[in-house]
């Protein structure tokens, strides 16, 4: 089998696929928003559960659940006969996955969930299925052939499921309102998590901040600058308020007389400022925009509270 072939054949099974979420966007089994609302209205948990190639898409399922706000876990059919169905609350939501509705290792679990009146949503090809007939919401995939070539192998309908079930935790973030700040709480770690960090968690603050008044003279400026390490002090007025910030540049352009000025002398008036709840990655747009290497954090009285340096945001990953 020459590279030729072996494109084709690659292109031929992502085609297929395509062509089967395309469908499947067009015409949204019916039920999808009672099944979204259901889930939305449960006070427990979403429980997936499924068998084989649907087992391993039903961990991901739950796992998109779990990372966007909806507690979620997966429950393996056959465990649960065996003892894991005291996992399951009334107050959950039960989605099983099913691609010809017929699994009979879901039997147990779907009793169960009936006996106790457990909400249950089935993601399934076969309308008329077993699985399908017992559920409260039953969303059947359109039919698509798989992109095996055999039309055997689990390929296309696995995919319409995992689109499924990530259509199902979309549409419920939007119902919920779900916000970046979530999602970050979810993701604290990683590329994902730093993107989403707020100024307040990477600033410096407390004694850390290198603070003078105006009417410091620049030895003593010097000392907190050098100190505290950030090549910056903040010039803080009696009511508390940033009048204005010293840095190296500042130093540089005024060497002539240096020491025998004040802080208030040599400050810059109107510094660059960031809030504490800005999103770190904002805070770095900044710093590259204006081309300066830190930025003073004020609260909304207009008084500082910490210091961002952009070390700070490349240690963290941010950029």
């Amino acid at each position: 089998m020459n590279s030729d072939a072996i494109l084709s054949a690659a292109r031929r099974v992502l085609a297929t696929e395509g062509a089967a979420l395309t469908a499947m966007s067009e015409a949204l089994p019916d039920g999808f928003a009672a099944a979204v609302r259901a889930i939305r209205d449960a006070p427990g948990r979403v429980v997936v559960a499924g068998v084989g190639k649907s087992g391993h898409v039903g961990r991901k399922i739950a796992a998109t659940f779990a990372s966007t706000g909806t507690p979620a876990m997966f429950v393996h059919p056959t465990e649960a006969s065996h003892g894991d169905l005291g996992m399951i609350g009334t107050g959950d939501v039960c989605i099983v996955l099913s691609n010809s509705g017929e699994t009979s290792e879901l039997r147990d679990l779907i009793a169960y969930c009936r006996r106790f009146a457990i909400p249950l949503v089935a993601i399934t090809s076969r309308a008329g299925s077993t699985v399908a007939a017992a559920a409260d919401h039953a969303l059947v995939l359109p039919k698509q052939p798989e992109a095996c070539p055999m039309g055997l192998a689990p390929t296309t309908s696995t995919t319409m499921t995992m689109a499924l079930g990530d259509a199902l935790a979309v549409a419920l973030m939007d119902l919920r309102g779900f916000t970046a700040e979530g999602f970050g709480t979810f993701h604290p770690g990683g590329k994902l998590g730093a993107q989403l960090a707020r100024v307040s968690m990477l600033m410096h603050g407390g004694d850390d901040l290198p603070r003078v008044s105006p009417q410091t003279d620049m030895g003593e400026t010097l000392i907190e600058m050098t100190s505290k390490g950030f090549g910056i002090a903040a010039v803080v007025g009696p009511d508390g308020s940033l009048q204005g910030v010293v840095t190296d540049g500042d130093l540089r352009r005024n060497m002539a007389g240096l020491m025998e000025r004040t802080a208030g002398d040599v400050a810059s008036g109107a510094p660059v400022t960031v809030g504490p709840d800005m999103l770190a990655a904002e805070a770095l747009a900044i710093l590259q925009d204006r081309r300066i290497s830190v930025l003073m954090v004020t609260d909304d009285a207009g008084a500082p509270v910490g210091v961002l340096h952009i070390h700070d945001l490349l240690r963290a990953g941010v950029a």
